[in-house]
């Protein structure tokens, strides 16, 4: 696992063997940025990513300027690693919350340009995390929700889906506000 682009462009994230976790392959990471960057200006932009697991994607936001990043999870190791990589490599804009990311949505009254979410693939409320951001209004007006999960996932009848991509055995649902 590698930041793939930006001021820390190269270096590899080594996480501990035991996290039980399942990072966004580079292939994957990379192509989403590439959608990302012909819709968004990322320098300073204000960024959820919600089951954060290693805070793969969070380094990556931060090596590409995103001014502001919110990283949640529930696993303490989890939060660990991130808090020691994101002291490693510099990255201040990080904040990192251990929270059930549901609970953490349900509480948030600020919104974001991004949010992330990179959920268990199995978990069976995937569904409800859209409802959550737009009830909640957690979205910048134009701002993105991207949800990656697993194949057998279909959000594309939920309101303000706008996309889907495949990459591998990564999809992602991209939900944008009005």
């Amino acid at each position: 696992m590698r930041i793939v682009s930006g001021t820390h462009r190269g270096r590899v994230i080594h996480p501990p063997r035991n996290l039980d976790v399942r990072p966004t392959t580079d292939f994957a990471k990379e192509s989403i940025f590439n959608i990302l960057n012909n819709y968004f200006e990322l320098d300073g932009l204000k960024v959820l990513d919600l089951f954060c697991g290693t805070g793969n994607m969070s380094y990556e936001f931060a090596s590409r300027g995103c001014g502001d990043i919110t990283s949640v999870d529930n696993n303490y190791s989890c939060c660990e690693f991130v808090k020691k990589t994101i002291g490693e490599f510099k990255m201040n804009q990080i904040k990192v919350i251990k929270s059930d990311a549901f609970a953490f949505l349900r509480r948030e009254t600020i919104p974001y340009h991004i949010i992330f979410c990179d959920p268990p693939y199995d978990l069976d409320k995937i569904e409800t995390i859209p409802e959550i951001v737009f009830q909640n209004n957690l979205l910048k007006p134009q701002g993105w929700l991207i949800v990656e999960h697993g194949e057998q996932t279909d959000l594309s009848k939920m309101k303000h889906f706008n996309q889907h991509r495949k990459y591998g055995n990564v999809n992602f649902s991209v939900f944008i506000a009005d």
